[in-house]
């Protein structure tokens, strides 16, 4: 049992540290290569803190644990808003921008509306996966194309319309085609060890919360559902704490702020349309009445709390954190 344990915990280990280090030298890497920064960015930047879900559901979608795969992205989602937010705010009061809020916040509104529509008949099937991932793929382009030029009034119709004019397509083949190589700078031997080190880091340490995950589950006989959403789902958004909290303390408020709604854009969208287009998904009850009906409430709450002065108040991320705690306990109290 103590090995177990411990070889959990260091799956975590490597799976965070290494898709640290795999997101560090793949952007150094990249821009020693010649990579333009719209790739970089839709890419290695996009994917960033969400780097640990990613893999941890495309190895259990590999080896068809949809219950974890679905608890670990619901679960993420929620520890984002709930735990970070929470955590972050009761630090200081978080401000942000009213385009922040008309932008993303109604974007990921919408995207959960959407996913709540798609699991009605309680599986997500390739072709919704393959959707999701056409979303992210434009949410990223339109991101990248319009960062100081979304009006806040407008800014949900302009992805709308964005997303049907089909425009975005003329500018990845004009970034794609008319970035040149640039001579490969000292050092890229190095580079590239470090990154299948930290590559194979990832895996294994994947694998490991994988099958501790399935181990412990038949062992106490919880629900790999319960134990995505919550253990694995809390491990997997370190990254997202470590970054928001180091923002905070540097003054870049609006970065914690936006890297919580990013990352909740990427778990549904990115994550969850890989691991459906691996193997379709399907969905618990327990998720379909009542952790991703949370997840909506919890994130409504939330883009409420900083629409109504642009901030977050600290009382406000000690209601977001206690409701974050009191979901955790109900899980467990239900064992399902």
């Amino acid at each position: 049992m103590l090995l177990e344990i411990i070889l959990f915990v260091l799956g975590f280990i490597f799976l965070i540290e290494g898709s640290d280090l795999f997101v560090k030298v793949s952007s150094k890497l990249a821009k020693k290569l010649g990579v333009s920064n719209f790739v970089i960015g839709l890419t290695i930047v996009a994917v960033g803190t969400s780097l640990p879900e990613l893999i941890s559901c495309i190895f259990a979608s590999i080896k068809n644990q949809g219950n974890i795969i679905i608890g670990t992205i619901i679960g993420s989602n929620i520890a984002n808003i709930g735990l970070v937010g929470g955590i972050i705010a009761l630090m200081t009061a978080i401000k942000t921008k009213k385009q922040r809020v008309n932008k993303d916040g109604k974007i990921l509104i919408l995207i959960e509306l959407l996913l709540i529509i798609l699991i009605i008949n309680q599986i997500i099937s390739k072709t919704e996966g393959l959707l999701f991932m056409l979303l992210y793929l434009i949410y990223s382009v339109y991101t990248y194309k319009s960062k100081q030029k979304i009006t806040e009034k407008k800014s949900t119709n302009q992805f709308t319309r964005y997303f049907l004019n089909l425009s975005y397509l003329n500018l990845i083949k004009k970034e794609f085609i008319k970035h040149k190589r640039k001579k490969i700078k000292k050092g890229i031997i190095i580079d590239i060890i470090i990154l299948i080190t930290s590559g194979l880091s990832i895996l294994l340490g994947a694998k490991l919360i994988v099958d501790k995950t399935i181990f412990f589950a038949n062992l106490f006989n919880i629900s790999k559902n319960i134990i995505g959403l919550s253990i694995i789902a809390i491990g997997t958004s370190l990254p997202e704490l470590s970054i928001s909290i180091s923002a905070v303390k540097k003054g870049v408020k609006e970065l914690a702020l936006g890297n919580i709604i990013g990352s909740c854009i990427a778990n549904i969208l990115l994550i969850l349309g890989i691991s459906s287009i691996i193997n379709p998904l399907s969905i618990p009850k327990l998720t379909l009445y009542y952790t991703i009906p949370f997840m909506f409430i919890i994130t409504t709450l939330f883009l409420l709390f900083i629409k109504k002065d642009l901030k977050i108040k600290k009382y406000k991320g000690f209601i977001l954190l206690s409701l974050y705690i009191i979901f955790l306990i109900s899980l467990f109290l239900q064992r399902i």
